[in-house]
């Protein structure tokens, strides 16, 4: 038994990072190393067991007698699940092994550094403003990363985050105070993320973060804290940290410099506190007002400007990125001008195009419908792939429509019209009805048109289409006569999903499945009292005709189905039953036989292994029954109350009837026992309702053939389904395809054309509903009539019909909008050009219900797909990973997102919504841990990109607000950028003809050049391959780390210089990357790239007016890959990084110290003085000189490598304390040394290179490989500054 020991003390963060990385373990597939879960001691192993010297805490004993591991990292990394974030050969390994080191080596001394003196527990060494900006520049790698990512590595925590967070446990819960998490948000977002995860949450409990500063007297009260937790653990404070927290032997002169300034500390603490005792002086105030006011989100664009007029960019530009600014009057005028119409720049639709043609039409939103994320997600892409098409010169339509959505809409309306008038719609009458709805429609339909508006979908919205408008419902018409005509539509009766408060059969897609652990009460619509389910009732049927009284028991979860019950059904092989063969229960309340069937599908080790058989309202007793010539007794009318059922039980609700039953049956004597069972409830998604398997008469789909069609497409490569995983799914549904109800009991949607025929004629005797031959369909009454009268031989003028008071279900009119939309079944230029579509982009959770069933009616109907490609998105969660729900407070709508929301914002949401008040409240507290301060605005730009750049081929969308304002600062960055560029260029440049660059650019000009085209290579070859992530990181990361970072800070120099050839290149090059780069994230982000495009001058007057046509940048055009450059400038920005490093190392940020560079060879010299002007300006020095070979190097630099051919020497000599230097190098040796000798030890041990997993001897080989190299490093700089004293 393997034996974890750790300290009890709440804050020790060495043993919680051991003690969570056991219960990941133990949710995973156990621990990394492979053995078993290790039994948790809360104190230190006993020293006749422990090697020598004793371990510190954390240790782990594998097994009495086996390997000792001991150290937060090492312990941690055994007892994490393997797969989950261990060491390994892939890149998300690398990083979580690059991430831990940063947490144990930076992360760890920084937040102990800052913590302790905090608590009284450790006499600080320097002022309080430098250890916390210690920490602060901790941070700062941590807080960079994070605005895009929401782990470390991956999109689930690893060891990496364990690590990161386990550091930072101590500053969050006594250091960093509300204005400090505000700074760090990106972080804290992320810590507070970790820690609410279920393993962190069942080790932490609830983390309480600091609320403010502390005061003087609270000093003694944390060191008796921190008394009490080490004298309950019984190990000492340096125990509990381990080797993280190094205390190095003080000198007395160090000891006499810390006393000085501790008094300095004290006389400071002094003054701050009478400072705040004192009232904050009143001119305080106004100037926080006036900060309020120059609020750069408050820029508006107030121009007078016509709606589809363009925009005036004459004026200067706005200190700063503003979405509303920047968003305001560009859509209108794109919709005027016809950009977004396939005819723009040609004479029609059907004009040769040796470019292609491009066309997909929107996954119809409800009519009902709000913008929500999905809706965010799925224009996002969409608009994006149409953008990127129309700008490569194809001729493009994304067709826009909505869907009339049958249930949802009704029920908003009955609503209303309750609401208002005290009506329901059968007092109102059907026709009377309809008309109420087609008033809601025309009112509040189009508020989803103008939400994707707001979003910039670039869609044609004059060939806009609503499914119930004449064109669509003559699609349906027809698609639906000839599909009965071909026999491919029938009518039976059989079991459907029905909901009872809706009186109507329901889809697949309206039914959520709750799961049930065991006993629960719900509410249910219709019923004061909860109802109970997930139990299972046992009762005894008496066996007829036996002299001993015989039974069988069977057990139901629905007991008041045993009044419909016809048979018990047994397995044939059961040895339990071989005697009842022939035989028959008694019904207790009926006079009814139930026989005896033997049936394979009954399981015989699951409770008596008997059955009661329902088949009116089970489907699988539905199956059973059919298999034994079992009749079918209904006992729920449509309404959910019993019928055909004998009092007492007669016209009870079912869930009353529930009750009675199982009183009965106790009466009786035949109750046998009720449990716990886990169970799934069906529930309707529009009322609530618990859905009910009834009997009905409908119409239905045949689908086999349909779907074989289907299934051959996929196969043949006809059909492409991207990502490929969900082909199997695609197959899967295809070969176990069941037919289609496709009627429902409502009044709104398109009411079927069928007419249930009356002959008058009494030769021809009266039919009933199921006979088939009795119903007729027709594209109109008098066809109808026609073919009645032909079917029964009469005259037209004997027959009478009844046309079906059913309608559709939507997803029928759905299948048909790829084509419908286009005018068939009529002949037309539209369907001749668009007909098949190119793409359908919709999320994958409706593959079935709706990309299926487009595939089998387009070729059913057409001969022909109705789109070659499908690509399936994923679904979006909260940052937690938890579905979206009203009743979390997770639900995020998108324009708030655009226009950011208050927390009482979003409060008020919620009490406008149709949440239970008891759902409120928690509502209230998940947005208030989500979003304490609200969302903050981010504009349509930021979502957008933020969305695609999610948008890996996965299954889930973690979304975090945070990163979407992230990509709000890069808007903020182009524009700082553009306006920058803009007044380096000038009033009067005129930039040349063509892209082509003149042959005289400087290195910088051609490595961005080089960038440029390794930027529109991949965003291309993105595009091409639904690959969105890659096209946001190529276009992010050359605006960002290339354009901005380095190529704008080298043209500084330039463009101020006295070389005017060389400025004039420089100019047209910045140009060119501008326009370039514009049009490449035009896609993404085009209200921002259209308000800078627009700014910038054209190379010829023939320019497209717009950026959204202007030609998207392709390889053929930027074919200016230059790896000679590329190499050049990576040696200057090697030397910029190390240089900036050392800077911070050694707290210079404010000297600009010079920099000398020793090469090893003449080529190398060569180079670095042709970059050493780039140096300058990127890493802000002194001069930069390149010394001669064998030249001596200036005496108090501290050296660093940018490559195994350049050195460098940063000049220090009288810019930093050596004496103050050397303290903390020895102090870092010390530790050094400690951890290798561990390491060493560890790696010597018997037994190691056998019990020890390969994966861990690798990572120790390589820790012990880094803390050498470090100490290497560390005696360097100790020598150093030896020479300074």
């Amino acid at each position: 038994m393997s034996i974890l020991y750790v300290s009890p003390h709440p804050d020790a963060f060495p043993s919680l990072r051991a003690l969570i990385a056991a219960r990941y373990g133990e949710a995973g597939q156990g621990p990394g190393w492979g053995g078993a879960h290790p039994r948790i001691c809360l104190q230190p192993p006993p020293t006749s067991r422990t090697p020598f010297p004793p371990p510190r805490l954390p240790a782990l004993e594998q097994g009495p007698g086996g390997l000792w591991v001991w150290g937060a990292t090492a312990v941690a990394q055994l007892l994490w699940p393997a797969g989950l974030g261990g060491p390994g050969g892939s890149r998300a390994a690398v990083l979580v092994q690059q991430w831990v080191s940063y947490a144990d080596t930076e992360l760890i001394p920084a937040a102990c550094g800052a913590t302790l003196p905090a608590l009284g527990l450790r006499s600080s060494t320097h002022d309080p403003q430098a250890v916390l900006g210690a920490l602060g520049r901790a941070l700062i790698p941590l807080e960079e990363w994070l605005r895009l990512h929401t782990y470390l590595a991956g999109e689930a925590p690893t060891l990496a985050d364990l690590a990161a967070v386990t550091a930072l446990l101590l500053p969050f819960r006594y250091v960093l105070d509300p204005p400090a998490r505000q700074i760090w948000g990106n972080v804290t977002r992320w810590f507070l993320t970790c820690v609410r995860q279920p393993e962190f949450r069942a080790v932490l409990g609830e983390v309480v973060l600091f609320s403010g500063a502390r005061p003087l007297s609270q000093q003694s009260e944390c060191q008796n804290h921190w008394d009490r937790g080490l004298e309950e653990g019984r190990v000492r404070w340096e125990d509990r940290l381990g080797s993280e927290v190094p205390a190095a032997p003080k000198t007395a002169a160090q000891l006499k410099k810390e006393a000085k300034k501790r008094e300095k500390l004290e006389k400071y603490q002094q003054k701050q506190k009478i400072q705040q005792q004192q009232p904050p002086p009143g001119e305080k105030k106004p100037k926080a007002e006036k900060r309020e006011k120059r609020d750069p989100g408050v820029i508006t664009y107030d121009l007078p400007t016509p709606p589809g007029e363009k925009k005036d960019v004459s004026g200067t530009m706005p200190d700063s990125y503003s979405p509303q600014y920047v968003e305001a009057a560009w859509y209108p005028w794109w919709e005027q001008q016809g950009f977004f119409k396939p005819e723009y720049g040609r004479p029609n639709v059907s004009a040769p195009n040796p470019r292609g043609i491009f066309m997909m039409c929107i996954p119809p939103p409800n009519v009902t419908g709000s913008l929500h994320l999905g809706h965010a997600l799925t224009n996002a892409i969409q608009d994006a792939l149409t953008r990127w098409h129309r700008m490569r010169g194809e001729t493009t339509l994304w067709n826009p429509g909505c869907d009339h959505a049958g249930i949802a809409t009704q029920v908003v309306v009955e609503k209303k019209l309750w609401r208002e008038q005290g009506l329901s719609r059968h007092q109102l009458g059907r026709e009377a009805f309809l008309q109420e709805v087609w008033k809601w429609k025309e009112e509040k339909g189009d508020r989803i048109y103008h939400q994707l508006k707001k979003l910039g979908s670039s869609l044609d919205w004059d060939r806009a289409c609503f499914t119930m408008d004449p064109k669509l419902s003559a699609a349906v018409t027809e698609a639906f006569v000839r599909l009965h005509e071909e026999g491919v539509i029938y009518r039976s009766t059989r079991l459907v999903n029905w909901s009872c408060t809706l009186n109507s059969a329901i889809s697949d897609i309206e039914v959520d499945k709750k799961e049930l652990t065991g006993r629960t009460l719900l509410s249910v619509p219709g019923y004061k009292e909860k109802v109970e389910f997930g139990v299972l009732v046992s009762f005894a049927y008496k066996v007829q005709g036996s002299d001993s009284n015989e039974e069988v028991v069977v057990a139901t979860t629905r007991i008041e189905t045993m009044l419909g019950d016809v048979a018990v059904a047994v397995h044939p092989k059961d040895p339990r039953y071989q005697h009842l063969k022939g035989k028959s229960v008694a019904h207790p309340f009926l006079p009814r036989s139930l026989p005896i069937v033997f049936d394979e599908f009954v399981d015989m080790e699951f409770g008596t292994g008997a059955v009661k058989i329902t088949p009116a309202h089970d489907q699988n007793d539905y199956e059973v029954g059919q298999r034994h010539g079992l009749e079918a007794v209904s006992i729920m009318d449509a309404r959910g109350a019993l019928v055909n059922v004998p009092p007492p039980f007669l016209g009870l609700p079912r869930f009353e009837a529930r009750k009675v039953v199982l009183a009965a049956l106790k009466d009786r004597g035949l109750f046998r026992g009720i449990k716990d069972n886990p169970m799934v409830v069906p529930l309707c998604n529009r009322s609530k309702d618990v859905v009910e398997p009834l009997l009905r008469p409908q119409w239905y789909v045949h689908c086999g053939e349909m779907a074989q069609a289907a299934s051959a497409a996929v196969t043949r490569g006809d059909l492409c389904i991207l990502p490929e995983a969900h082909r199997r799914t695609w197959h899967a549904w295809m070969d176990n395809i069941r037919d289609w109800c496709i009627s429902r009991q409502l009044w709104w949607g398109h009411r079927i054309p069928a007419y249930f025929v009356t002959v008058d004629d009494p030769a021809v005797p009266p039919g009933e509903d199921p006979d088939e031959r009795y119903w007729v369909s027709g594209r109109n009454e008098v066809e109808a009539r026609e073919k009645a009268a032909k079917e029964f031989g009469v005259a037209p003028d004997k027959i009478s019909l009844q046309q079906d008071e059913d309608v559709l279900d939507t997803w029928f009119s759905s299948g048909l909008f790829p084509f419908s939309i286009l005018g068939w079944p009529n002949q037309s230029e539209d369907l001749s050009v668009f007909y098949p579509g190119t793409l359908l982009e919709t999320g994958h959770d409706i593959l079935f219900f709706w990309v299926a069933r487009m595939v089998m009616l387009g070729l059913k109907l057409t001969g022909r797909l109705p789109f070659r490609e499908v690509y399936l998105h994923a679904i979006v969660r909260d940052a937690h990973g938890r579905k979206m729900s009203k009743s979390l407070g997770n639900v995020i709508d998108p324009l708030d997102v655009i226009h950011g929301v208050s927390l009482q914002g979003l409060h008020d949401q919620l009490l406008n919504s149709n949440l239970d008040p008891s759902e409120v409240e928690k509502a209230k507290e998940g947005q208030k841990a989500d979003f304490p301060a609200g969302i903050p605005e981010c504009g349509t730009d930021a979502l957008r990109f933020g969305l695609c750049a999610y948008t890996s081929q996965g299954r889930d969308i973690n979304l975090d607000v945070n990163r979407i304002l992230g990509y709000r600062h890069f808007c903020n960055k182009l524009w700082n950028a553009t306006k920058f560029a803009l007044r380096g260029l000038g009033k009067g440049f005129v930039p040349s003809p063509t892209s082509t660059p003149g042959g005289r650019e400087s290195l910088v000009d051609r490595w961005i050049l080089s960038r440029l085209t390794e930027a529109v290579r991949l965003s291309n070859q993105g595009f091409q391959a639904y690959d969105f992530p890659a096209v946001t990181t190529a276009q992010y990361s050359f605006w960002l780390y290339e354009l901005c970072d380095v190529y704008l800070e080298c043209l500084k120099p330039i463009l101020n210089g006295a070389d005017q050839v060389a400025a004039e290149c420089a100019r047209q090059t910045l140009y060119t990357c501008l326009d370039v780069g514009l049009r490449l994230l035009s896609p993404f982000m085009p209200f921002v790239t259209e308000e800078l495009f627009q700014r910038l001058p054209r190379r010829t007057p023939q320019a497209p007016a717009s950026l959204c046509v202007t030609p998207y940048p392709e390889p053929s055009e930027c074919s200016w890959k230059d790896p000679e450059a590329e190499a050049a400038l990576e040696l200057a920005l090697s030397i910029a990084r190390v240089v900036r490093s050392l800077r911070a190392d050694y707290n210079l940020t404010r000297i600009r110290p010079d920099c000398f560079l020793e090469v090893a060879d003449e080529a190398t010299g060569t180079l670095a003085s042709a970059v050493s002007g780039y140096v300058h300006a990127l890493a802000s020095t002194g001069v930069v000189a390149v010394l001669a070979l064998g030249a001596p190097v200036p005496q108090g630099c501290a050296v660093a490598l940018a490559s195994d051919r350049c050195s460098i020497h940063l000049q220090l000599q009288g810019l930093v304390d050596p004496a103050r230097e050397l303290g903390k190098l020895q102090a870092k040796r010390g530790e050094a040394q400690r951890q290798a000798q561990r390491l060493r030890e560890r790696r010597a041990a018997s037994g190691y290179p056998v019990k020890v997993p390969l994966e861990v001897q690798e990572a120790d080989e390589a820790k012990l490989q880094q803390t050498e190299a470090e100490l290497r490093k560390v005696d360097e700089a100790i020598a150093l500054f030896q020479k300074m004293l």
